[in-house]
């Protein structure tokens, strides 16, 4: 007997290995590399094709405390996610090279987790959990709307381009972080002349759009391209923020380690659409970017999602078939983090149901146990995918004064994650 875990994502891989530290066999189905998605270049599990970042640390930001709350549950990938840290301030950033190695790594010597690398098409026989992420198949995808009466439900999302260190003119960029923060970024300021220039250039740029493009984007991954055209002055407001700094510039570019050696860096926040060779003039009007060597330019991809109020109970199970759950960001989350986090509670409650032991729910007074409630009880007929928040908590923290309440938050999330952890028997047989 086994548990099914079809997807090798991070919340699929998180899963698998959590249902195997219970010494439960697992099948893990994964398509890669044989079949590739939009984005994945490989058949590392745990590829992560977005940002590097997983958000910040900081307890009183809502993906830090899901943060903590992933790590005191026992969080494997969080812990490989430790290993392969780059330097990036309040957050947490990674070598993503490093950190897929080590997860396909630990997947692959792990004697209880059976890999299968062919596409699902139906879902299998027993307790399994689906995470093939908002990537999923189109031959997962059609079984599912069949099968479950599931309407399309997408967004497009977008990844920043990335260029070589030893490209950059160092003479015009400057180390450092915002608020005396780390000098873990490296910055390009812009005058207001440059500036104006970027702008001009960048809102009249090409793109490259899929033929059923209609402007979907999740609010959280909008393209740079897009963030412009609601003003000349959104972008110094959003992504090119200048505040923060100890010299008065009038907009400010961040790009972040990108690998472990530090010989790449990410654009922070260019997510676009743009083609290539446009983003090849417009983004070497960059300071510092003249002469920029792109070894990833930016994209666009479709990315699917459940509408899990309508289908999903608070244990993440399908309320039709108890037997299968939904796990990242297919099922309506939205990060890494969550990712990670929902594989988690999924697996250790598929272990349990395995045992012929209830599941667990999630307390509310939980990071995750309010992004939980908020995607199985919302009552949105169309909802965009959720990040960890603090305006998702329960309403009774928001009797109390905002400046005290998300230390109160933290404080119940402490106490509620020492409840789950005893009831759950997280530790391993």
């Amino acid at each position: 007997m086994t548990v099914n875990v079809i997807g090798g994502g991070l919340a699929g891989s998180e899963a698998a290995l959590q249902i195997a530290r219970s010494g439960i066999k697992v099948n893990l189905y994964e398509m890669r590399p044989y079949k590739l998605t939009e984005a994945h270049k490989s058949g590392l599990f745990g590829e992560i094709v977005c940002s590097n970042s997983f958000g910040s640390v900081n307890l009183e930001n809502g993906r830090g405390l899901l943060k903590n709350e992933a790590k005191a549950l026992g969080s494997i990938l969080l812990e490989v996610a430790e290993i392969c840290r780059v330097p990036a301030g309040k957050a947490i950033a990674v070598d993503r090279d490093c950190f897929a190695q080590k997860v396909t790594n630990l997947i692959k010597e792990n004697p209880f987790i059976n890999v299968i690398r062919e596409e699902v098409t139906e879902i299998p026989e027993g307790i399994t959990i689906i995470a093939t992420g908002p990537l999923t198949s189109e031959g997962l995808l059609n079984y599912l709307k069949d099968s479950l009466g599931i309407k399309d439900l997408y967004f497009y999302d977008a990844l920043s381009p990335v260029v070589t260190f030893e490209s950059l003119n160092l003479e015009k960029l400057f180390f450092g972080g915002r608020y005396d923060q780390p000098a873990d970024y490296l910055n390009a300021p812009f005058t207001k002349e440059e500036y104006e220039n970027f702008y001009n250039a960048l809102i009249t740029a090409e793109r490259h759009l899929p033929h059923d493009f209609d402007k979907k984007f999740f609010e959280a991954c909008l393209p740079v391209e897009e963030i412009a055209l609601r003003g000349r002055d959104a972008l110094r407001f959003g992504p090119l923020r200048p505040k923060g700094f100890s010299k008065s510039y009038y907009a400010v570019v961040q790009l972040r380690k990108e690998n472990i050696e530090g010989t790449l860096y990410e654009l922070v926040g260019f997510q676009t659409a743009l083609k290539y060779s446009e983003q090849k003039r417009v983004f070497r009007l960059i300071p510092g970017l003249e002469k920029a060597e792109f070894v990833r330019f930016g994209s666009i991809h479709k990315n699917a999602y459940i509408k899990s109020s309508a289908l999903l109970n608070e244990f993440l199970q399908l309320k039709s078939r108890p037997e299968i759950f939904f796990a990242g960001q297919i099922s309506g989350v939205e990060g890494y983090v969550e990712a990670i986090s929902t594989g988690l509670f999924t697996g250790i409650n598929a272990a349990r149901l395995f045992k012929g032991l209830n599941p667990v729910k999630m307390p509310d007074e939980t990071m995750l146990g309010s992004l939980i409630r908020f995607i199985v009880r919302n009552s949105l007929e169309t909802p965009q995918p959720m990040r960890a928040n603090f305006g998702i908590i329960p309403e009774r923290f928001f009797k109390v004064k905002k400046a005290l309440r998300k230390k109160e938050f933290v404080k119940a999330s402490e106490r509620a994650i020492d409840e789950f952890k005893t009831r759950a028997r997280i530790t391993p047989d």
